[in-house]
């Protein structure tokens, strides 16, 4: 039998107009404390969101979301929280903010293959 890893995932919003509430899941960070396993998933519905912000700005959403996959990575080009260990990457990731690209608070799971539960999150919440 698989040995089953305690993970935590949030979801990522893209919140056109705080003060409304209303959101779009765009994506998934799912993050292993034990095996510093720490990935980002993201998908812009370019359809879906015009129809909730016909003004949205998608090149700068998609910017904001290509950085989170950098900084979840530890890419050299993502910065200094990318530079950070995992556990901190993924609390800096899931902070609580006002801003348009937001994370819901952190959610625990079990799996043996983390890739695969990433894979069914993402298609569960954002697609």
């Amino acid at each position: 039998m698989q040995e089953k890893h305690l993970y935590e995932y949030a979801v990522i919003r893209y919140v056109p107009r705080v003060e409304r509430e209303e959101f779009i899941n765009v994506g998934v960070i799912l993050f292993c404390k034990r095996s510093g396993f720490i990935k980002v998933r993201v998908q812009l519905d370019r359809d879906k969101i015009l129809r909730l912000a016909p003004e949205a700005d998608l090149e700068f959403l998609q910017s904001n979301l290509d950085a989170l996959e950098k900084i979840a990575a530890g890419a050299p080009d993502g910065g200094p929280i990318a530079a950070l260990p995992p556990p901190e990457r993924f609390r800096w990731l899931t902070a609580v903010r006002s801003a348009s690209v937001q994370t819901s608070r952190p959610h625990p799971g079990f799996a043996a293959d983390l890739d695969a539960a990433l894979d069914r999150l993402f298609r569960e919440l954002v697609l």
